[in-house]
Order: structure tokens, then C-alpha cells, then sequence
């Protein structure tokens, strides 16, 4: 079986995560990234959505955890978002998902913190064959 990837990059929500109290009130701006592994050749034969990923429904499970729950740390909301993704799409047998934080309050000038998680379906590690 095919090992292939999809990518959803770069998804920016403005959100309200943070341990800081004014993180939380004043909101920041985060960043997604998702690698989505899978056998994706049906889809590329058939040439039809149903036989894939959606990602426009992948996008809109991401926005709906970024946007309208809160999170103190970005490794709950990573980790929630690898664990939604694989859920609901059944398709994927692994995620890897990136959540940036940009301008995070360090005490000195950042870019940005990136958390980066990798989630399987059960018995189908990384770098395994499916």
C-alpha cells in the first residue's frame, strides 16, 4: 500500500490561548500546518472528492478548535487537533500537526513557538507500511 501526503499549510486564526491573562483577553495570532498520510490512490485515479480527504472539512475542524475553544498551552490544542483530524477523517492513517504561536511573551523578541505533534490510527506507526 501507497504512503501518501496531503498538506494543509500555513491555516492563520486569531485566537485567545495563552497561560497569560492578557493572552487570553487580547488574543493572538496562531498558525496550523498538517501533513495528513494515507493510501490516496483511489482519489488519484478516480479523480473524485469522496474518494479523499476534504481538506476544506479538514480546515473547518481546525478553525473550529482554534477559534472557538481555548487552550492554555498550544500542546493541548496540537494535540486535540491531531486526535479530531484522525477521528473524523477516516481515510488518514497519520497526522503530523504544527501550531505556531507567534509573538509569544518571552521577555525578548521571538518569531514565534511551534509545537509539533505526529498522531497514528492504532498498530500503524510512524514510517510503518499500511
Amino acid at each position: 500500500m501507497k504512503q501518501q501526503c496531503i498538506r494543509l499549510n500555513n491555516a492563520t486564526f486569531y485566537a485567545y490561548h495563552g497561560v497569560l491573562t492578557n493572552e487570553q483577553e487580547s488574543g493572538g495570532k496562531f498558525e496550523v500546518d498538517v501533513d495528513m498520510f494515507g493510501d490516496f490512490s483511489k482519489s488519484s485515479a478516480s479523480d473524485r472528492l469522496r474518494d479523499t480527504v476534504d481538506y476544506e472539512k479538514v480546515y473547518q475542524s481546525i478553525k473550529g478548535l482554534v477559534v472557538e475553544k481555548r487552550f492554555y498551552l498550544i500542546e493541548s490544542l496540537g494535540a486535540q487537533i491531531a486526535s479530531t483530524i484522525l477521528q473524523k477523517f477516516e481515510c488518514l492513517d497519520r497526522v503530523v500537526v504544527r501550531v505556531r504561536k507567534r509573538s509569544p511573551q518571552v521577555g525578548g523578541v521571538v518569531d514565534f513557538v511551534e509545537f509539533v505533534t505526529e498522531e497514528s490510527r492504532a498498530g500503524k506507526g510512524p514510517g510503518e507500511r499500511v
